[in-house]
């Protein structure tokens, strides 16, 4: 898909601290907590709720009441008048949701959306279902978030399989996957500097994490948590997770809590609405992309082709580079595919370092992309990123300066 007409505010997003699953946003309500977050984020811009015409909720992990989804969070942030679709694609659920966006600013059926991805891995929901079928009419159940971390039912294998099918067949090593993780890691630490100067640029800090009842202060959250610190030499050290793999505990990511809003709208209130009138951020191309089964991280070579394609520009015309990298392998196959140097992509971190709470993960991946090419004085950028199911999704913006 081609757009023309879809524009994202320059400033107009943002993204809360991404939390270890099990940290301090794990008995958060995922919708409640994006409503509260989106709410106060809209207050300090002093945007009006009664502004946008649809709200887009990006969801893959089941909440209590997620039945009423968008109306509910809509009503919740005071823009009761809305509502709009509930998207679940895995971890594409961030770009797919911008994606659907823009398509709806491109035809011209709505003028200003919100997109707000929010999901909580921790605590994930046990499901039951009946099944009279079964001895003594049993139940089947599914543990929402393990079960599906641990078993695709098409490509029967699980998540942390695929990346070592692609390591076999790509000749990937656990030296280069340690090699790259440690650089990430070094590039993140560039987000940090100067009191987390760049991650201050859009994310909301402080957050202080309430009881139940909203009386007592639990926890005050200034940054992502849960990194741990990282040496090559520490990296080096550990085990591979499978017999006879290559993929550790140190170069794959871990689940996440979180949320994101990004407003996509017209170019005229993008301006109106941005931080900034001298500068522009334009959605240019998204496409979708699969590999055969069982090796997901070659599916987000397709589909960052097909996006700069789309675009009309080729890898050497993107400034800035960002990937969802579940585990290491997925650069290290991305940089050879496309013809890249590790080191020019992903700076200031990606999720292999920070976490993944599967919406909101593309969506702060393409707030980042934003900011970097603002501050490089404008140019084209690329999301690419894999998702369940050996599939991917890649995103082309174009930042302008003037």
């Amino acid at each position: 898909m081609v757009f023309k007409e879809a524009y994202i505010p320059y400033g107009g997003y943002w993204s809360t601290p991404f939390c270890r699953w099990q940290g301090s946003f794990q008995n958060l309500h995922a919708i409640k907590f994006a409503a509260e977050i989106s709410k106060g984020f809209l207050e300090e811009k002093a945007i009006s709720p009664k502004e946008f015409d649809e709200l887009i909720l990006g969801i893959t992990i089941p909440q209590t009441h997620n039945f009423y989804g968008t109306p509910w969070l809509a009503g919740m942030i005071g823009a009761e008048y809305i509502t709009g679709p509930m998207i679940g694609q895995a971890c594409s659920t961030g770009v797919k949701s911008v994606e659907v966006a823009a398509h709806e600013i491109e035809r011209g059926g709505f003028k200003n959306i919100l997109v707000i991805c929010a999901d909580r891995c921790s605590n994930g929901p046990l499901l039951v279902y009946p099944n009279p079928q079964a001895p003594g009419a049993t139940m089947d159940k599914e543990s929402w978030v393990w079960d599906n971390f641990g078993y695709d039912p098409f490509a029967k294998n699980a998540m942390i399989e695929t990346a070592e099918n692609v390591a076999k067949e790509a000749g990937i090593t656990k030296e280069e996957q340690d090699k790259i993780t440690f650089l990430r890691n070094t590039q993140y630490k560039d987000a940090l500097k100067d009191d987390q100067a760049f991650q201050k640029r859009y994310m909301i800090t402080p957050i202080e994490v309430k009881d139940r009842r909203g009386r007592k202060v639990l926890a005050t959250v200034k940054g992502d948590e849960g990194i741990y610190p990282t040496t090559l030499e520490g990296l080096q050290k550990l085990k591979p997770v499978l017999p006879e793999g290559t993929v550790t505990y140190g170069t794959q990511t871990y689940p996440a809590d979180a949320n994101c809003g990004i407003i996509v709208t017209t170019r005229e209130r993008a301006k109106k609405m941005g931080r900034d009138e001298g500068i522009e951020v334009r959605v240019v191309s998204y496409a979708e992309g699969r590999a055969k089964k069982g090796y997901m991280a070659m599916a987000i070579v397709p589909a960052g082709r097909r996006a700069l394609e789309q675009a009309g520009i080729s890898m050497a015309d993107v400034r800035v580079t960002k990937t969802h990298t579940p585990f290491a392998v997925n650069d290290i196959y991305f940089c050879r595919e496309m013809d890249i140097d590790w080191k020019d992509m992903n700076n200031f971190g990606c999720s292999l370092v920070y976490g993944h709470p599967q919406g909101p993960t593309a969506a702060r991946l393409i707030i980042e992309l934003i900011e970097e090419l603002a501050m490089k004085g404008g140019g084209y950028g690329l999301f690419d990123g894999c998702a369940a199911g050996d599939s991917a999704a890649a995103m082309v913006l174009e930042v302008r300066v003037e």
